[in-house]
């Protein structure tokens, strides 16, 4: 049993405010920490309490280890939820706050290890007779071993960092002298980004859905699954439309799946939510990718459709109590999909973008769920990934979620920052996603078929005038009014 009277939130956005909700439902107090550029956002009006951190750059405050064990003795918190990204999956973190009698919410470090290191999850997952796709599961060591190597598995592949995740650091060859030159990019870019240059190669799976299974684990040896989500929708490996259940699963295959998830987490003892993904060909194989040892950013469909909040979970796993149900009492009702809004130009070759939300107005209604971690009148910056909010919906079948969602995206309007919204519309609107026909490539193949339609002038002297009024209302020069709905609970 460990204690979780107070809990230290070691993120920002809307990932530290989803945390906070729930931990304000259980009765928990909640403590912030944040950057001084975030000193007025909503996780630090959502939380109880608020630390301020320094640091070198807005990135660094929430990556020093150090500081964020002081905060947690200034505060008496007793517990830190590392939500996702930053330092969510690093087991000196987790192992750091043992060392101050500090509860972890999350899975034991040896098991972070163990599949935060890629080549080391393949072996794990080739041991627990999980399919793994076809490549080299030891260290590529040079250039011409990454040619040797691929010639042998056949082009095209791909090549990894090993110590990577969250689709960064991968490089497509087709050939030798594309394996040569992915080879020295890959490297370099894995050691710059992870501090780790080790890289591995595959063969590259044409066409393929990214199926996910999510995983909830105890200390008594219970584990289950609660189903899969799909998120082949993705930009450059970066996931941006997610479901639940995929559209292209049966009952059997699911359960297969499953079931494989399963064993590779107990070969790991894996205690907490976790995820493990999986690469899905045409003719319905199915490979292991990679586990993340931590909240998936796209959780809320899988709490959509089986009622279960994963926080709470992890919170129950972590205070030693048994899950208290079994697989077989696991039920998916309805489908759900969730749509990332960025802030971001997707009609400019997806720039990032900044600014100030001088107008938001986020949507609601039956079966919307949103998550936001901003408010009107706060800036926007370039120093973070650009989520703004993910805004999901539920529905009785998927016909009814698209639907829902779409309506939803309608109904999104920020005014300040340019955002995906209308691209995410778009997205959900294309004939070949409302028929399920999706893949890793998706975005890609249509490219043409999702650009902005010609701009209706009419419509575009509208919007002017309303900008026009909305500056004259708002003066960020002070603090923002309450938007609507910003502090209550979801509105599902």
């Amino acid at each position: 049993m460990r204690s979780v009277t107070k809990v230290l939130v070691a993120n920002r956005g809307e990932i530290a405010v989803r945390i906070m909700r729930t931990l304000r439902k259980l009765g928990i107090p909640s403590v912030a920490v944040h950057h001084a550029i975030d000193a007025k956002s909503l996780a630090v009006r959502e939380a109880d309490e608020a630390v301020e951190l320094a640091g070198t750059s807005p990135v660094a405050a929430y990556l020093d280890i150090a500081a964020i064990v002081e905060a947690c003795k200034r505060t008496g918190a007793d517990a830190v939820h590392p939500g996702f990204g930053f330092l969510s999956e690093k087991a000196p973190f987790a192992e750091a706050l043992a060392g101050a009698g500090i509860t972890f919410i999350g899975p034991l470090p040896h098991a972070m290890r163990a599949m935060g290191d890629k080549i080391e999850s393949k072996r794990l997952a080739q041991k627990a007779k999980v399919p793994t796709i076809p490549g080299y599961t030891g260290e590529v060591e040079t250039a011409e071993h990454a040619v040797k190597i691929a010639r042998e598995i056949g082009y095209p592949v791909m090549i990894k960092a090993s110590a990577g995740g969250g689709g960064k650091v991968m490089r497509l060859a087709s050939d030798d002298g594309e394996c040569r030159d992915g080879f020295a990019r890959a490297t370099g870019e894995a050691q710059a980004s992870f501090g780790d240059g080790r890289v591995f190669v595959e063969r590259f799976i044409e066409r393929p859905r990214h199926i996910e299974i999510q995983l909830l684990g105890d200390a008594h040896g219970n584990l289950v699954h609660l189903g899969e989500r799909e998120c082949s929708i993705q930009r450059r490996h970066q996931k941006v439309i997610e479901e639940a259940p995929s559209p292209f699963l049966d009952e059997k295959m699911r359960n297969a799946m499953g079931a494989q998830a399963v064993a590779l987490a107990r070969a790991v003892d894996y205690q907490s939510a976790g995820t493990v993904e999986f690469i899905v060909d045409r003719d319905r194989r199915f490979y292991f990718l990679e586990m993340n040892t931590r909240l998936q950013v796209e959780h809320p469909v899988t709490e959509l459709i089986t009622g279960l909040d994963i926080v709470a979970e992890q919170i129950r796993i972590v205070r030693g109590e048994p899950l208290g149900y079994a697989q077989d009492s696991i039920r998916l009702a309805g489908h759900a999909i969730e749509c990332r809004l960025y802030a971001e130009d997707a009609d400019a070759g997806f720039l990032p973008a900044s600014g100030h939300l001088h107008l938001l107005r986020l949507p609601h209604g039956d079966g919307i769920r949103v998550d936001n971690g901003v408010l009107e009148g706060q800036a926007v910056s370039s120093a973070f990934d650009p989520m703004l909010a993910k805004i999901s919906a539920h529905g009785v079948d998927r016909e009814q979620a698209i639907a829902r969602l779409r309506e939803a995206m309608r109904e999104t309007v920020a005014l300040g920052c340019v955002t995906n919204g209308a691209y995410l519309e778009r997205v959900l609107a294309h004939p070949s996603f409302a028929s399920g026909d999706t893949h890793t490539g998706f975005l890609s193949e249509h490219a043409e078929a999702l650009q902005a339609p010609p701009p209706d002038h009419d419509q575009l002297a509208l919007l002017l005038a309303a900008a026009a009024l909305t500056h004259r209302q708002f003066d960020t020069r002070f603090a923002c009014p309450e938007p609507l709905g910003a502090m209550g609970e979801w509105r599902n």
